[in-house]
């Protein structure tokens, strides 16, 4: 019987150990994508669909959605590492922020958010007429994590020396559309939601502009970005942030994507742009 001598033996080991870190490394990496749900589940799935197969070519990853059934899930996946890459409000990302101790990285925002607007919803034959109608009426903000449904409409309405807690019988609907459904169908007197959404669901006919209209537009404020982990890999982050701003509505393919994006283009965008929803959170009382 021959027995291997001590060199032949490690030079074995040292082969079978090359090939499964070979194996390792050549598997296609896995990136974990979600989004706040500030619409319907199918609809962040539609909407999501072109944009991951984008991606996915331009990354070489392969990308699985993860559907969420609340805010604080992204703020909580991204800080356990169990999501990678997440579609944030501003105000989301402010807490994703404070949560991973600065670790989150917001990658890019679209052009339009630089310049984001609320609107303030009631019935047409409403006598609503501006914030101070609202006084003792019932009125639904969308997700309380909201930065359009819920913070920032608070924020302008504490600043008209309106408070929502004490003068209005609040409630919440979730999303931005269930808002827009709950005050055509008379559930409550008015609500507040994300300027994009109103025009999508005007757009869309899901709404009938007879029977509802804005009756106040908040000023305008940073809001949604893509953020990563701020542990992933630097190359990878790096393909992400490229693809995103490559994004070009001259290319048919692009435009659809960015057409279901509600964007015009992608632009760089930094910690410092959110300083002011932060501020907001904390005068609001909704971050201590």
């Amino acid at each position: 019987m021959l027995i291997p001598s001590r060199s032949r033996t490690l030079k074995t080991l040292l082969a079978i150990w090359m090939l499964a870190w070979a194996g390792v490394s050549g598997a296609q990496q896995i990136l974990r994508v979600s989004a706040i749900p500030d619409e319907a589940p199918t609809e962040l799935q539609r909407k999501f669909g072109p944009l991951g197969k984008y991606l996915e070519q331009k990354t070489a990853a392969r990308i699985q959605f993860i559907p969420v059934t609340d805010y604080a899930a992204t703020v909580e996946g991204l800080a356990a590492k169990k999501l990678d890459l997440v579609w944030y409000g501003g105000f989301t990302f402010v807490q994703a922020r404070l949560r991973t101790h600065g670790a989150a990285i917001p990658l890019v925002q679209r052009e339009e958010d630089e310049k984001f607007r609320s609107v303030f919803i009631t019935r047409a034959g409403s006598s609503i007429s501006g914030l101070s109608d609202l006084k003792g009426r019932n009125f639904t903000f969308g997700s309380v994590s909201s930065t359009s449904g819920h913070l920032m409409p608070r924020y302008f309405m504490l600043q008209q020396g309106i408070n929502p807690d004490k003068d209005l019988r609040i409630a919440f609907s979730g999303a931005h559309d269930a808002t827009a459904f709950q005050v055509a169908g008379g559930k409550v007197d008015a609500g507040a939601l994300n300027i994009s959404v109103w025009e999508k669901l005007l757009e869309q006919k899901k709404i009938d502009p007879a029977q509802l209209r804005v009756f106040y537009t908040t000023p305008p404020y940073y809001d949604y970005n893509w953020t990563v982990r701020g542990d992933l890999d630097a190359r990878l982050i790096e393909k992400l942030r490229e693809a995103f701003l490559a994004l070009d509505p001259k290319n048919p393919e692009h435009r659809e994507i960015l057409a279901l994006q509600r964007a015009t283009r992608f632009v760089p965008t930094r910690p410092e742009n959110y300083k002011g929803i932060e501020e907001a959170a904390r005068s609001a009382g909704l971050l201590k």
